[in-house]
């Protein structure tokens, strides 16, 4: 009893000062309180709290240096935050699963008993052809079928050889797809029935590998000395027997003979022509003429680039080259300096007026019966040319422009091409493309002038200051619209908008003095030529905006019907006040325009 009356007078005494120490940090009351007890016992409290008041101070003290320190000692880890990221991280992942089972499924949503099927494996006793699928899903059932039937079959011919499709693939899985879906059967037999289209097919295949074409007897080359073509090129073809290979391939499938080797059979085919054949259908198709002028020169030039054209062979498919056919135009070939337009301007070129070959030759191709769809590249010229109707000219030059057509036809065509007395004649000959009765023809029209180009201006120190005189008058550009038009037993059955063709004007020329200082004329030698451009195909002497020189638009005239055409000549005397009309020079076309020429028009032609 003492010992616990002891105890509790400690405890007592103790929580009493732990009310004076709050007491006195606070209004200082628990001093007084304190005063009461022995002086012993007081004298002792005060050391002790005294003490343990220092001590006190100086864990707190140490304790905020700890905590400012930057050596203090990290915190440990946040487990519930680890947590909740871990449960984040797994929801991401399942839907992630479930948007690539949704997409494999073609954007329907995921079938779990469809999955679950396909990869339930068969506790029952189930057999396919004898093969036990028993304890397998669908795709180990799948792997062991095809291992007790591996696919190697071929067809071959003339040593070559065609790997066949695995066709029995498809049969293995439309079968497990039936097994997998319910309650199986006991037992099953692999069915190759309903193969018929895949085995015709597979013979296709076999028959676009191995079949030849026979080729139609046609024209083949040109006996310059005859002066005819020369007919050949009948070759028999080859074509597989597609329906007996089928029955063969299909044969095999019923048997299982998935390993089986085919050998294809075939027999040649004759030609639809023979060559012989082939010579009484061919005939002149298209015959297109223009007029040249009187210059010796260019018609030089006309009749080497027609006997180097004549003759030319253009087989099914094949595109045509003006340039390659008829060559570089050079002096050592023959060929002769005349006009001819180089960047829109007059010069003098080697094989000035071969551009009327080139028109005259693409007048003949369109009418044959190719029509605009075999043109493959054709292009105007910069000025208004004379001996074709606006709009149908084809100009060329070496090594461009160039006129190029493909031979739409399925056998081959001949170009026969001639000059003679001012005229520029091109046919084409080879079978009828079109049906009988139906020609094709082109018609431009005018439909818009265009105000000449400003003037130029020549010095002429015999003028006095500010006096002006009209060397030439320039001419006008103009805008063309071609239409194709088709007849049907001389009659007009249709007419569309082709293509649209705008050409430059000549610039007037005009003479003045700016010197300031007047010469006699016998002090100075005047210019006699004239220097404006001429318009392509118009004769010696002609002067741009002189209009009773100028060529009436039209398509000329017709011999025929549609299809043999004439094109009008160039007048062939000059204007009475032109000047001096032996030194102008004499214009042609087979230089390519220059910047801001005339519109190129690249074939296939359509409107603007």
């Amino acid at each position: 009893m003492n010992q616990l009356e002891n105890n509790q007078s400690r405890r007592s005494s103790s929580a009493g000062r732990s009310r004076g120490r709050g007491s006195d940090k606070g209004t200082g009351r628990g001093t007084s309180r304190n005063t009461g007890r022995s002086s012993s016992s007081g004298s002792g409290s005060r050391s002790s709290y005294s003490y343990r008041s220092g001590q006190a101070g100086r864990m707190n003290a140490a304790q905020t240096a700890r905590r400012n320190s930057p050596h203090r000692r990290k915190k440990g880890p946040d487990y519930k935050k680890i947590a909740i990221a871990g449960v984040i991280l797994i929801i991401l992942i399942a839907c992630v699963s479930l948007a690539m089972k949704f997409r494999g499924a073609g954007g329907s949503e995921p079938d779990n008993t469809t999955e679950e099927t396909t990869e339930t494996e068969i506790m029952k006793e189930v057999k396919v052809d004898g093969i036990t699928i028993t304890g397998m899903s669908k795709n180990q059932a799948r792997n062991a079928i095809l291992k007790e039937y591996p696919w190697s079959m071929t067809v071959t011919y003339d040593g070559d050889t065609y790997e066949v499709t695995n066709l029995a693939a498809e049969k293995v899985d439309a079968l497990l797809d039936e097994i997998y879906s319910g309650e199986p059967a006991e037992s099953y037999t692999l069915s190759m029935d309903g193969l018929e289209e895949a085995a015709a097919k597979e013979a296709e295949s076999c028959a676009a590998k191995w079949n030849k074409k026979a080729k139609n007897g046609s024209i083949d080359s040109y006996d310059k000395e005859k002066g005819a073509f020369v007919f050949a090129g009948e070759e028999n073809g080859f074509a597989i027997d597609q329906e007996k290979l089928a029955a063969d391939i299909l044969k095999a499938l019923q048997d299982k003979k998935f390993d089986a080797s085919i050998t294809a059979a075939g027999s040649e085919t004759a030609p639809d022509i023979s060559a012989a054949a082939a010579k009484e259908k061919y005939k002149t198709i298209s015959t297109f003429t223009t007029k040249t002028t009187a210059n010796k020169a260019r018609n030089t030039n006309i009749r080497l680039a027609a006997e180097a054209l004549n003759g030319t062979v253009v087989h099914p498919g094949e595109e045509f080259s003006f340039n390659s056919a008829v060559g570089q135009r050079t002096e050592a070939k023959g060929y002769q300096g005349a006009a001819a337009y180089n960047n829109g301007e007059v010069v003098q070129e080697i094989g000035g007026g071969v551009c009327q070959v080139s028109t005259t030759l693409y007048n003949a191709v369109y009418r044959s019966g190719l029509g605009e769809e075999s043109i493959t590249f054709r292009r105007s010229h910069t000025f208004e040319p004379n001996y074709i109707t606006p709009g149908q000219d084809a100009t060329v030059s070496w090594e461009q422009p160039d006129f190029r057509f493909r031979n739409t036809s399925s056998t081959s065509i001949g170009i026969k091409a001639s000059y003679a007395d001012q005229k520029m004649t091109v046919s084409i000959y080879g079978i009828p493309i079109l049906e009988e009765g139906t020609k094709l023809d082109l018609v431009s029209e005018k439909v818009e002038e265009l105000d000449p180009p400003a003037p130029t201006y020549e010095e002429d120190q015999t003028l006095e200051p500010g006096v002006e005189i009209q060397k030439s008058a320039g001419s006008k550009g103009s805008r063309w619209i071609t239409y194709k038009v088709v007849y049907k037993d001389g009659k007009e059955i249709s007419r569309e908008q082709d293509h649209k063709t705008t050409y430059k004007g000549h610039a007037p020329v005009i003479r003045r003095n700016t010197t300031g200082v007047v010469l006699a004329p016998e002090e100075t030698t005047l210019s006699t030529e004239t220097t404006t451009p001429i318009i392509d195909g118009m004769p010696d002497g002609y002067i741009p905006g002189d209009e009773t020189a100028a060529i009436p638009s039209g398509s000329g005239s017709q011999e025929n019907g549609p299809g043999t055409v004439t094109q009008p000549a160039a007048p062939t005397t000059a204007p009475a006040a032109a000047p001096n009309p032996t030194q102008a020079p004499q214009p042609s076309e087979t230089a390519a325009a220059g910047p801001g020429g005339d519109n190129p028009v690249i074939a296939p032609l359509k409107p603007e």
